[in-house]
């Protein structure tokens, strides 16, 4: 049994605090206790009381006045993820807060700020961090097997309409702002920390009902890094899958499900160099560069212990990470500074679209 179990008030019990936050946490009695909920609509508080035994509020203002928590969870709406991060941390409370974590980087400074002026941890939900083929992913690129990375996609696309407070600018809405920040943390850390990338980007309003993109073309590059597209498209009848990686040795495909890679060993390959004249073949008519190059393919399947989904897995994972720094003080793995660096690039895709973003 844990020595320590943290005591838990979730903000909100939408999609979001019931559907993900809730549902996970009751799974880990060993480290968690929802200890109470704060949610405007009575119903919910209702159910939140039947389903995890806990106090619910009808305020979060209301619920830390009342509840000793180690940990508030803030699920709230998107816009107001700053302005209650901000106060919960002025008043020196752990906070877990959902994605997006700010609307600006000049958000995010302060919440930092915060943070270390009332050594306040500040935490956020960016759990695509431990997908399971993110994860593998990784793993083969460092192996090295595919040579020099030239190229990674990201795709996340799909054919939908959309017409909830998500869709509209003034709640933070926005595919990039929703959808975004999962494959931006990923690909941020395969451009690498120590650089700050080159941005291009083309947003668009397709399906949407709202103010906000649905549609995000995102080029990120910098010299001697791998050019990233990251596509995320609400218009894709035939979508791509989600991962796909060129290498100087060979490449990757995949889903989270599903990876392949194929590649060759520079070893064992025909040894060629540059010749500059015409080529002819054998019996002297012209030909084009032909070789054989000895394919090597490994393939990988996802298998979680215990029967649980991929995404179970990695709520699980960061929550448990997020453990370690509640009761033994070690580094967070996934740092608003992190998360900093990609409303940078959020910033700066808005303001070469102002189409959308200066209306």
């Amino acid at each position: 049994m844990t020595e320590k179990i943290v005591k838990v008030g979730i903000i909100g019990q939408g999609r979001s605090g019931r559907d993900i936050h809730g549902k996970l946490l009751v799974q880990l009695p060993e480290h968690y206790r929802i200890t109470a909920v704060a949610d405007s609509i009575p119903e919910r508080q209702e159910l939140a009381k039947s389903e995890y035994g806990c106090q619910a509020y009808a305020s979060w203002e209301e619920m830390v006045a009342h509840e000793e928590l180690d940990l508030i969870v803030n699920a709230s709406p998107s816009h107001q993820h700053f302005p209650i991060t901000m106060e919960l941390l002025n008043r020196g409370l752990h906070v877990l807060c959902e994605k997006p974590l700010a609307k600006t980087t000049e958000e995010v400074d302060q919440l930092i700020e915060a943070s270390e002026r009332t050594g306040a941890i500040l935490a956020v939900f960016q759990q695509s961090r431990y997908q399971p083929a993110f994860v593998q992913l990784r793993k083969v690129i460092e192996s090295g097997v595919l040579g020099r990375i030239v190229q990674i996609d990201f795709s996340h696309n799909g054919f939908a309409r959309r017409w909830d407070w998500q869709t509209l600018q003034s709640n933070n809405g926005g595919s990039l702002m929703n959808t975004g920040p999962h494959p931006l943390d990923q690909a941020l850390q395969l451009f690498g920390a120590d650089a700050q990338p080159e941005v291009m980007c083309i947003m668009d309003r397709t399906n949407t009902f709202g103010d906000a993109e649905d549609y995000v073309k995102l080029l990120l590059r910098g010299k001697g890094r791998p050019t990233i597209d990251m596509e995320i498209s609400s218009s894709s009848a035939f979508p791509h899958e989600q991962f796909n990686i060129q290498g100087t040795n060979g490449g990757l495909h995949g889903t989270g499900d599903k990876l392949e890679w194929k590649y060759f060993k520079p070893e064992e390959a025909p040894e060629q160099k540059l010749i500059r004249e015409p080529l002819f073949s054998a019996d002297g008519k012209p030909a084009y560069c032909s070789e054989k190059l000895p394919w090597h393919t490994e393939s990988w399947e996802v298998a979680i212990p215990g029967g649980k989904s991929a995404f179970e897995h990695m709520t699980e994972r960061l929550y448990l990470m997020l453990y370690d720094t509640l009761t033994e003080g070690k580094e967070l793995e996934i740092t608003p500074q992190q998360v900093r660096r990609q409303l940078w690039v959020i910033e700066e895709c808005q303001r070469q679209n102002p189409q959308i973003y200066g209306e």
